[in-house]
């Protein structure tokens, strides 16, 4: 046992109070378990396949190859930094008095996962464990079957409350020590990049980075900001660069994604098929969950069916979607382009049309090239390991 007496949260244990030393030390052998879990294929129904498989560790937790999904996926790998803030969803998000105007209903927001189904870190966890498309478990069962095999049975054990010894009780333990590790502060969400330095007074941007900054943040440029916030809030707390929020953005349907071999077969995100709860509810086709920016400059594959490869094509696709809908979409029989294609056209009017998407009177991109290449810059000071948060200002 942990200090004398660990106890989880099984809804029939008998749970006393932990002291303070107990439960640091019951959480510290949770966060390691659940780093040792993450990384063991063994808890795979193959056996080939961890958490770490796809988040891994030296690319901010997302995917380390150029794969738009990985084999047998259907979707983009989303990095796992930077989710400790990321409110449960909600169907209707109002801000807090604090922040905004609260009477403003900003629609669905909140949620893990691309589609926000998942409202713990423990849920979130488990979803992997059990989908076709990664780990295929068929069961919670399964699960403990393989941890007990792999030889975790005894650290199970000594974190398991006096009863019940289920395996119900076990699965969620592992869902514990799972979230537990995603929680540690110095792997997951470090707040240690330039930008990060410079809001501290640690550093200071070059003016190629203040540039893109401010195309970044002006409305009438980029307008990123409206969706990635950028500024610290109110109360001084670090920019998570996401308003959490579920958008439709009409990306390109990608080819090199199995399922999508089937012309009648969409991943419409909010609206299904892997979320059930809003199938029908056709104002929500096509929306999937706005991801932190911070890492973004590790990423390898870009939107949630991975069909952008590159921090520079992703930036463009914002201000050329709908001014040069030719670069991004195929040219139909007929010879007109077929615009977001990914979705049908009956929720076509989901799809985001703020600024810079949209038409321009012009015709001009709202942003130029050299433009875009300055955003990029700027977005490359959102990686982490610039500066170690402890370190003295130099």
């Amino acid at each position: 046992m942990i200090g004398g007496a660990a106890w989880g949260q099984g809804a029939d244990a008998v749970s006393p109070a932990l002291s303070r030393p107990q439960a640091r030390a019951r959480a510290q052998a949770l966060g390691q378990l659940g780093r040792d879990l993450f990384h063991d294929p063994r808890l795979s129904a193959s056996g080939h396949m961890a958490c770490s498989s796809c988040h891994q560790d030296n690319t901010a937790f997302a995917q380390g190859n150029d794969l738009s999904v990985q084999p047998g996926g259907h979707r983009a790998v989303p990095s796992l930094t930077y989710l400790q803030a990321v409110p449960q969803f909600t169907e209707h998000f109002h801000d807090s008095e604090d922040e905004a105007d609260e009477s403003i209903d900003n629609g669905p927001t909140g949620g893990l996962t691309w589609d926000g189904r998942a409202d713990t870190a423990q849920g979130q966890a488990s979803i992997p464990l059990f989908s076709p498309y990664e780990m295929a478990n068929a069961s919670p069962e399964a699960v403990v079957r393989r941890a007990n095999a792999a030889g975790y049975g005894p650290r199970l054990q000594a974190l398991l409350p006096p009863r019940p010894d289920d395996t119900a009780t076990r699965f969620a333990l592992i869902a514990e020590a799972l979230a537990t590790y995603q929680q540690d502060a110095r792997l997951f969400y470090p707040y240690s990049s330039k930008y990060d330095a410079v809001l501290a007074g640690r550093a200071r941007l070059t003016a190629r980075e203040a540039q893109g900054l401010d195309l970044f943040e002006r409305a009438d440029k980029g307008n990123c900001a409206s969706c990635h916030v950028s500024a610290p809030g109110h109360d001084g707390t670090p920019p998570q660069f996401s308003d959490y929020g579920l958008v439709a953005l009409g990306v390109p349907r990608n080819g090199a994604i199995g399922l999508n071999h089937d012309p009648a077969y969409y991943d419409m995100g909010l609206c299904g098929p892997d979320r059930t709860d809003f199938a029908g509810h056709g104002q929500y086709c096509g929306l999937f969950r706005t991801p932190s920016l911070r890492n973004v400059a590790l990423r390898h594959v870009f939107f949630h069916n991975g069909v952008i490869h590159t921090l520079r094509q992703a930036v463009a696709f914002y201000a050329l979607r709908d001014v040069r809908p030719a670069l991004w979409y195929p040219t139909g029989p007929d010879g007109r382009v077929q615009a977001y294609n990914d979705l049908p056209a009956r929720y076509h009017a989901n799809i985001n049309m703020d600024p810079p998407f949209g038409p321009r009177p012009d015709g001009r991109p709202a942003l130029s090239d050299d433009e875009i290449d300055a955003i990029v810059a700027f977005l490359h000071t959102l990686t982490d390991g610039y500066f170690s948060p402890a370190s003295p200002k130099p």
